[in-house]
């Protein structure tokens, strides 16, 4: 059977008024750069850190590529001066989100959205999560969903417009009561954190799903096989931050990439050194610019993820580009002695492809002459004594690793934990490299 065409293809057809609906990228070019002209005409008039940040920018852009004649927004510049961005009163702003940041003291960000860009949010999920939920599904939401405009409440209105019966669980606290939840409800479907959905694959027993969509961070292929193999499930993937209003991309039912929300966002894939664009095809960090948003628009927001656009047509036939599945980071390679790096998705890929495994924390430090890689690892309360051996042997089978321990340029101690059936709360997991936190 061959796979249906992503359901965004339809919605942006739609969405920019192709009459036929039949998208094409000549249609949603034409409408990219008029909603581009109209965001850098709403910046200049209302943003005061735009009115600074583009003074020095083209007046007129012609063509797309000319954004490229524009400096990029960071990160760093929404923690320093985010009210600075709004293009609104604050009166008319419905939700602000602030992002802590991990493992710093810096301040966090805050971002703000009107109700209308919140519109444009649920819009998104409703289309997107249509790729593999039907109406009358069982969707149990394994996000924040305590807050009115949180990711999970936003969620469970686009499953209601689309007929399915949303379950507002929360983040997975205690594996045990989210199990019986998924019992009891007969759930068709789950939305949650890629770690947490694998510690609840792990100690389940007999339960069957339909589909499963993992989100917030970074998904390992070991942890999707895993998922899939535990409940006969396909699982796909979600890309998005809550700086593109939290939807950014979904797989199709090829999954071999996202397919993302092209008449909202503009996409550029730049050399992470230079910022200057890569070839089509070539690897480099992901840049977007907010087309539609009116609350806090973004131009070149750098993200720091690392990703590439697929060449040729997805097999599911879309006219939309695919963005290659977010592995890493600009900042996720770490140095393991003189000439190795090692990265969270070299991590991730070995250790959770061994049986047991739930979590796990990993740091690089220095002793003696020595890198020394800690990792401690949370496992099953049922896993074997043999299981720290088979750890050992994973990260053996990481290149840098191996040859890093070879050449005694790096020591590796393994701890394990066996768990209680309880799961702190998600925090981004990344290589913490305490040579450089002194």
């Amino acid at each position: 059977m061959n796979p249906k065409i992503t359901p965004l293809e339809p919605w942006i057809a739609h969405k920019i008024g192709c009459q036929d609906g039949q998208l094409t990228r000549e249609a949603l070019e034409v409408y990219q750069l008029e909603k581009l002209r109209e965001t850098l005409r709403l910046v200049r008039l209302k943003s005061r850190f735009y009115q600074k940040r583009l003074d020095d920018a083209p007046h007129f852009v012609s063509r797309l590529r000319d954004l490229t004649q524009f400096p990029f927004t960071t990160p760093e510049d929404i923690r320093e001066q985010a009210l600075q961005f709004l293009c609104v009163s604050q009166d008319e702003i419905q939700r602000v989100v602030t992002l802590d940041t991990s493992g710093t003291t810096g301040q966090p960000k805050r971002l703000y959205f009107t109700q209308e860009d919140q519109e444009l949010t649920i819009d998104f999920f409703h289309v997107g999560m249509s790729t593999f939920t039907e109406p009358g599904d069982k969707v149990l939401i394994l996000l924040p969903c305590e807050r009115v405009g949180s990711v999970g409440d936003l969620l469970a209105m686009a499953l209601q417009r689309l007929g399915a019966h949303p379950i507002k669980h929360g983040v997975v606290r205690d594996i045990s009561e989210t199990l019986a939840v998924m019992s009891e409800e007969s759930v068709d479907c789950l939305v949650g954190i890629p770690t947490q959905v694998l510690a609840l694959a792990r100690h389940s027993d007999g339960l069957k799903l339909k589909s499963a969509l993992l989100t917030t961070d970074h998904v390992p292929d070991a942890i999707a096989r895993a998922v899939e193999c535990a409940w006969g499930c396909s699982v796909y993937n979600h890309y998005g931050m809550t700086e593109m209003g939290l939807g950014g991309g979904v797989e199709c039912q090829v999954r071999c990439g996202y397919h993302v929300r092209e008449a909202d966002l503009y996409f550029e894939i730049i050399n992470p050194i230079t910022g200057e664009p890569v070839a089509e095809g070539e690897t480099g960090e992901v840049v977007f610019t907010t087309l539609t948003r009116r609350g806090m628009p973004l131009i070149r927001y750098r993200t720091g993820d690392i990703s590439r656009w697929l060449t040729g047509e997805c097999p599911c036939g879309a006219a939309l580009k695919t963005l290659e599945r977010v592995k890493s980071r600009v900042s996720g390679y770490v140095a393991v002695g003189d000439q190795w790096h090692l990265t969270m998705a070299d991590l991730d890929e070995a250790l959770f492809s061994v049986a047991g495994v739930l979590d796990f924390t990993a740091a690089i430090s220095r002793e003696g002459t020595q890198d020394c890689l800690r990792t401690e690892v949370r496992v099953v309360e049922a896993a074997n004594d043999n299981i720290v051996g088979a750890i050992d042997a994973a990260l053996e089978s990481i290149s840098a690793v191996k040859f890093a321990r070879t050449s005694d340029q790096l020591e590796v101690v393994v701890a394990a934990q066996k768990t209680r059936l309880i799961i702190s709360c998600p925090i981004k997991r990344t290589i913490m490299d305490r040579r450089t936190c002194a």
